[in-house]
């Protein structure tokens, strides 16, 4: 199992950022990230400079997020589609998708659903409850 340092994530992201802005060829894998960065201007900048954003230290700070665990999740939730891990994840997102009629504020709700399953799991000292994480996201898909 791939298992990267907070440095590798960022560096991942940073090199992503460099090669898009470069034109350069990128993997399948950068190919998606670079995707999930075009939808996120806002963390651009800190993306432009990679020995910055190794050094900086992200708090949870009131309307601020950590870039590189947004970005993380967007690819996350991205894979887990692709291959329906946990089974019925691509379904549940293909429907919060369809209701909210954006993948990408789709993604930002599953979010919310992933990052309370880790949590949880974390918390209770067990392994994260996939079928949970998907009634999550179909919950939202079947709210206004």
């Amino acid at each position: 199992m791939f298992n990267p340092s907070q440095a590798d994530v960022r560096r991942f992201f940073c090199s992503v950022y460099a090669k898009a802005r470069a034109g350069q060829s990128m993997e399948a894998i950068e190919l998606l990230a670079s995707q999930w960065i075009d939808e996120h201007p806002e963390y651009h900048a800190e993306l432009a400079d990679a020995e910055a954003a190794l050094a900086r230290h992200y708090d949870a700070e009131p309307g601020r997020s950590n870039p590189f665990l947004h970005l993380s999740m967007h690819l996350s939730i991205s894979e887990q589609c692709s291959i329906d891990q946990p089974r019925g994840i691509r379904r549940a997102v293909e429907l919060l998708t369809h209701r909210r009629d954006s993948l990408h504020d789709a993604h930002h709700e599953a979010m919310d659903c992933l990052g309370r399953m880790l949590w949880e799991s974390q918390r209770a000292g067990r392994a994260p409850d996939g079928a949970a994480y998907i009634d999550c996201v179909q919950r939202h898909a079947t709210k206004d």
